[in-house]
């Protein structure tokens, strides 16, 4: 479990966070929604360490990050993978040679290429390892991101838009796998998303940011019940899912 508590962060006098809390549960995928320049991405940065607030506490099962020393630090980022926007693989590395990385810079173990085979197997990309980068597609990409995002078996799981650039069917086929390692292997996984069909599809725990504040929380559930006006304005900004709005409140006012 990471626990967020009261944490504020600015830039030249400027506050982008305004003291947030908020917890991420286990086993269960948590998203970060909102606007550009919300303050979702400094947020995340925060979680991870790249950032450091000016108060408050990040714990990490009651580890707080923030007081760390540099070895305590690094042993942390051992139990995190991460998945970065634009998949992030080295053009000069074939698809296993990318699995294969952090298990070379970080784990003594001696079969890395046996984890790393079974974490393409895992992702279904058990015949794409000897390809480049350059040789396969943009869905392909993003599951070897994900197979080497959890290569040192992590225990936190960081996803910063994991459907940028990808077509609707293979970003729901990226969603569901996170979804499914996220349970199987009882991770903590926190999505910063600005995909409405990722927040009703698996967003199980939902963090609404809005002007830095945590504006509202719930589940994918809740968000269609919600009277909160700014969280409805972002979710149903376009037609479509208008639309889907009122159908669900009509079907509970007919009930």
């Amino acid at each position: 479990m990471i626990e967020v508590k009261n944490i504020i962060k600015s830039f030249d006098g400027k506050v982008v966070l305004k003291d947030i809390s908020a917890s991420f549960d286990p086993g269960k995928t948590n998203l970060i929604i909102g606007r550009s320049g919300s303050g979702k991405t400094v947020f995340m940065k925060n979680l991870i360490g790249l950032l450091k607030p000016d108060s408050g506490e990040i714990l990490y099962n009651e580890r707080d990050i923030i007081r760390m020393h540099k070895k305590e630090l690094k042993m942390l980022r051992r139990e995190m993978g991460m998945l970065f926007q634009g998949s992030a693989l080295f053009d000069s590395l074939t698809v296993l040679e990318n699995v294969m990385f952090p298990l070379t810079m970080f784990s003594r173990e001696s079969k890395k290429e046996k984890r790393a085979m079974f974490c393409l197997e895992r992702v279904n990309l058990k015949d794409a390892g000897n390809l480049f980068p350059a040789e396969i597609s943009g869905g392909m990409m993003k599951r070897a991101a994900i197979a080497r995002a959890i290569s040192l078996n992590p225990k936190y799981l960081f996803c910063d838009e994991p459907n940028s650039g990808l077509d609707p069917k293979t970003s729901l086929l990226i969603d569901d796998l996170i979804h499914d390692i996220t349970n199987e292997y009882q991770m903590t996984t926190v999505i910063n998303t600005h995909d409405m069909n990722s927040v009703m599809n698996i967003g199980e725990k939902i963090i609404f940011i809005n002007e830095g504040e945590k504006a509202w929380e719930g589940s994918k559930d809740d968000i269609m019940s919600s009277t909160n006006k700014a969280l409805n304005d972002f979710v149903f900004a376009s037609d479509l899912f208008k639309k889907v709005k009122q159908v669900e409140n009509s079907m509970h006012e007919e009930g």
